[in-house]
C-alpha cells in the first residue's frame, strides 16, 4: 500500500558550497530572532490564524509558483498529504501558536521558553527509536530545570494560557521537524513552498473556524510587519532553515538555538520597549548550555546523522523558527 511514509532512503544530494551554507544558518540565526518582534506588531491589527493563514499562502504561492516557472514537476498527492502534515505540525499549531501567545507574553520571553526545543525534539526521535543516551538525559533534565525557572519569572508565571500555548507549539515544531525527515516530501524549494501552502490554507480554514474577523489593517506598522514576515521571515528564513537540515545536518540547524533568544531579547527590547524578570536572565543560560551539551554528545557520537532538528516561528516564527 502506498502511504506518504518514505519506504526507502534516497540518495542524499550533494553537499552545497560553504558559502551557501553560511548564508543559510545567517539568515534563520538573524531573521527568525527578529521575526518574534514582528509577529508581535502584526497581531496588532490581525488576528493570529489569519496572520498565519494569509502570511504563508502567499510565501508558499509564490515559490510554488517560481518552480513551475522553472519547469519543476510539482509534487504528487502522496507528497501534498506528507507536506500538509509537516505544515500543520510546524507552521498552524507551532507558528499559529506563537502568534497566540504574544497576546499576553513578550516576544523575548517567548523565544527563551521556545529555547527548550531542541530537547523536545530528542524527546520525540526516542519515540520513533532513537532514545537519549545517559549524557543526553542529563541535558534534557537541565534544561528542563532551566526552564522551570523561566516559568517562574513574571513574564511567564502570570500568563498561563500563553505559556501553556507556547509550550504546545514547541512540541508540535519539534514533531514535526522529526517528521520532516521521514514523510515522503518533495526536495528543496518546491517542498518548502507545499509546506506553506499547505499549512496556509488550513490556518485560514481554522482561522474562520474560530470565526476571526478578516478585515485588511489601516496601519502601515502592520502592514511592513506582514511584509516582513511574508518575505524574509517565510520565503527565505524558513527555506534556509530546511534546506540546512534537509542539505547539511539537523544537528547544525539546531544551532539557531544559541543565537535567537539573545537576537530576539535585544530586538523586543530596542523597538518594543519590553522589559525582562531576572528569571528570563537566570533561566535562559541554563537552557542554551543544555541544547549546547546535548548538541556536542550529538555530533561526537553520531555525526551527521544526529536527530537534532532545529525550530522558528516563526519559526516557529519563521518561523519557523518563526518558523
Amino acid at each position: 500500500m502506498r502511504t506518504m511514509w518514505r519506504s526507502s532512503h534516497p540518495q542524499a544530494p550533494s553537499r552545497p558550497a560553504g558559502w551557501l551554507i553560511v548564508g543559510c544558518l545567517l539568515a534563520v540565526y538573524v531573521i527568525w530572532g527578529t521575526t518574534y518582534f514582528a509577529i508581535k506588531v502584526a497581531i496588532e491589527g490581525a488576528p493570529p490564524f489569519f496572520l498565519v493563514g494569509t502570511r504563508f499562502v502567499v510565501a508558499g504561492g509564490l515559490l510554488l509558483a517560481w518552480q513551475a516557472l522553472r519547469g519543476r514537476p510539482m509534487p504528487t498527492a502522496r507528497q501534498w498529504r506528507g507536506a500538509a502534515l509537516v505544515g500543520f505540525l510546524l507552521l498552524v499549531v507551532g507558528n499559529g501558536g506563537v502568534a497566540v501567545a504574544e497576546r499576553w507574553v513578550s516576544s523575548g520571553a517567548t523565544v527563551a521558553l521556545i529555547s527548550i526545543m531542541p530537547l523536545a525534539t530528542a524527546l520525540w526521535s526516542g519515540l520513533f527509536g532513537a532514545w537519549p543516551r545517559r549524557v543526553e538525559w542529563g541535558a534534557i533534565a537541565l534544561g528542563g530545570a532551566g526552564a522551570a525557572v523561566m516559568l517562574m519569572g513574571r513574564d511567564l508565571h502570570g500568563n498561563l494560557v500563553g505559556t501553556l500555548v507556547i509550550l504546545l507549539a514547541t512540541s508540535c515544531w519539534s514533531l514535526g521537524t522529526v517528521l520532516a525527515r521521514r514523510v515522503d516530501i518533495p526536495h528543496g524549494a518546491t517542498g518548502f513552498g507545499a509546506e506553506m501552502l499547505a499549512a496556509g490554507v488550513m490556518a485560514l480554514v481554522l482561522s474562520a473556524g474560530l470565526g476571526e474577523h478578516w478585515t485588511l489593517p489601516d496601519s502601515a506598522r502592520v502592514w511592513w510587519a506582514w511584509v516582513y514576515l511574508v518575505v524574509f521571515g517565510s520565503m527565505i528564513a524558513f527555506s534556509a532553515y530546511r534546506f540546512v537540515v534537509e542539505r547539511v545536518s539537523p544537528t547544525l540547524a539546531a544551532t539557531y538555538a544559541y543565537v535567537n533568544p539573545p537576537v530576539a531579547l535585544f530586538v523586543g527590547w530596542w523597538l518594543g520597549n519590553e522589559s525582562f524578570s531576572t528569571n528570563i536572565f537566570l533561566g535562559l543560560p541554563i537552557v542554551l548550555g543544555a541544547v549546547a551539551l546535548h548538541a556536542w554528545v550529538q555530533t561526537r557520537g553520531r555525526g551527521n546523522s544526529a536527530q537534532i532538528p532545529a525550530l522558528a516561528p516563526a519559526a516557529m516564527a519563521s518561523g519557523g523558527g518563526n518558523e
